[in-house]
């Protein structure tokens, strides 16, 4: 199973290493596939007075020391085009932030690397019209067909976060993950699923309380993967605390999974 986990943005150096070290029992599990999580910037963000991050220099100078330091494989974020290359340097994995799932340019600079590339589904968008961003960078990647044995091949995996439930609120369809498995690797995003866009005085809410419950759904199911953004106290945490999980929630909810896919 992968895993991909950390915190939303790198925040600062010594957060960054607080909460690599706490996740390295992930990287020593011979059942997980783990991949250490942390965006340079957020570019998203509602307001201009967000914390975004660090920027991309600074912050690809501290996830190439956990690299060092830990030997994780490294996901984040990329946002345009021109930033890939640089980005794919240090990384493993090369993230499709969700609202630019079908943003051409990005898909097939990302797919130019040799880096695997996770590609967030749309908030707008059902599970099957992810097809045609898969299919990009298939094509990118010389591949015609997308089907789940080509996906897997050229390392390229669709992700699972909700969809927009009228105003500030997500759901996610759990037939998503079906249909989208039929054609490619699925990770599902259970801390995203949980967001409340713009609902807390522009900035994003959430409840992380929810997380479990649509993680072991997800279990249930049958994916081949999970992203979990996880902070040593959500509360104060920059970006998006209010949907992460604490470190100590994430090693109870990864033993649970566990169980669950043993007896799928």
């Amino acid at each position: 199973m992968k895993l991909l986990a950390g915190p939303c943005v790198i925040e600062s150096e010594e957060n960054i290493f607080k909460i690599a070290k706490s996740l390295e029992k992930y990287h020593k599990d011979e059942t997980i596939d783990f991949y250490f999580k942390a965006s340079f910037d957020k570019a998203n963000r509602t307001s201009l007075e967000s914390f975004r991050g660090l920027g991309i220099d600074e912050g690809l100078r501290i996830l190439q020391k956990v690299k060092d330091e830990f030997g994780y494989k490294i996901v984040t974020d990329v946002h345009e085009s021109h930033q890939v290359p640089q980005v794919a340097e240090v990384v493993d994995m090369l993230q499709i932030p969700a609202f630019l799932c079908r943003q051409t340019d990005l898909l097939v600079a990302c797919a130019k690397t040799e880096c695997e590339i996770n590609i967030k589904k749309g908030q707008f968008l059902a599970g099957d019209a992810m097809k045609y961003p898969l299919l990009k960078v298939l094509q990118t990647r010389g591949c015609s067909e997308p089907t789940y044995e080509n996906a897997a091949k050229h390392g390229v995996y669709l992700c699972e976060r909700g969809n927009s439930f009228g105003y500030g609120n997500m759901v996610v369809d759990m037939r998503n993950l079906v249909v989208m498995r039929e054609f490619a690797p699925v990770i599902f995003d259970a801390t995203h699923s949980v967001q409340m866009p713009t609902a807390q005085d522009g900035k994003t809410g959430g409840d992380s309380s929810m997380v479990p419950y649509l993680a072991r759904a997800a279990a249930a199911i049958g994916v081949d993967g999970f992203f979990f953004e996880t902070h040593f106290d959500p509360s104060i945490a920059l970006s998006d605390g209010p949907n992460m999980l604490k470190l100590d929630d994430l090693n109870n909810l990864i033993a649970t999974i566990k169980q669950i896919r043993g007896i799928v």
